[in-house]
């Protein structure tokens, strides 16, 4: 089956009360190339998420978000130590002068360093599980629509492949039609070496292996964009080669139209995984 390079897929994931949203989406590309936006401090997953990607993507460039739409934005630690240390020395003046100590709960908590406010930092390993689980998801997701625009490609190619026969056939045709009005006119040995001449068994010959060949990769279940390319670019030189051995118009523009036709597979197979 045909695999497109475009896609997208996304999931949510819950990591206590952190939340997030995962985003993934692929366009065309020669090769596999990725490209991640992480939360601060979550640049150590990019190897995790890229194994798991490339399990799925072979070719296409990838950009792959990860966003935290929800976490505690300050923690309170209350120094114990601290207020150890204060209630000592008031425990020590209160005797010493004989003070009442009227010390609350309130008075503490306004000394400093008895209260310190941080800020909530993402570690990348406290919420990895709940990462690779939305990953799954998304990679899926992303995976349906590259498999939904690889059957569009199939379709669209397998057409023009119908059509390249219509003209290879117009073709062979065309070449018996010219040999059978040559034969006519020509002496026995001036003929023979014209027939050679305008010989194109071999190349429609070597163009209808090229179309099995294109057939047969639709059914493949490995990329065969790369490979769909080199063989458009085979069927364009025995293209070159019957427009230069049969000068004559029908055959023009069958080999025009073929030529067409080659141009927009090998478009098809930038798209192709």
């Amino acid at each position: 089956m045909l695999k497109g390079m475009t896609g997208f897929g996304s999931a949510q994931f819950c990591a206590g009360k952190i939340k997030g949203i995962i985003e993934i989406k692929s366009v065309n590309h020669r090769f596999f190339d990725i490209a991640f936006y992480l939360p601060v401090g979550c640049g150590s997953l990019e190897g995790k998420i890229r194994d798991m990607i490339a399990k799925e993507i072979s070719r296409g460039r990838v950009t792959i978000a990860v966003k935290i739409t929800e976490k505690p934005n300050q923690e309170v630690f209350f120094n114990e130590d601290m207020i150890a240390e204060y209630l000592k020395h008031a425990k020590s003046i209160q005797k010493k002068y004989h003070v009442q100590n009227n010390l609350t709960l309130a008075d503490l908590i306004t000394m400093p360093g008895v209260v310190d406010v941080k800020e909530v930092i993402v570690e990348a390993e406290s919420i990895w599980f709940a990462i690779e689980k939305g990953l799954k998801v998304a990679i899926k997701g992303l995976a349906v629509m590259r498999e939904r625009e690889g059957r569009s490609l199939s379709i669209d190619i397998y057409d023009k492949l119908k059509r390249m026969i219509t003209r290879l056939k117009a073709i062979e045709k065309r070449s018996r039609e010219i040999l059978k009005n040559k034969q006519k006119v020509l002496k026995s040995e001036e003929f023979s070496s014209f027939q050679k001449s305008i010989d194109v068994n071999e190349e429609v010959a070597r163009f209808y292996h090229y179309i099995d060949e294109i057939r047969q990769l639709f059914k493949s279940d490995i990329p065969v964009g790369k490979k769909i390319d080199f063989i458009a670019q085979e069927m364009q030189r025995e293209t070159n080669t019957l427009g230069s051995k049969l000068q004559d118009e029908l055959v023009t523009n069958a080999v025009v139209a073929l030529k067409s036709k080659i141009e927009k597979i090998r478009e098809q197979a930038n798209n192709i995984e």
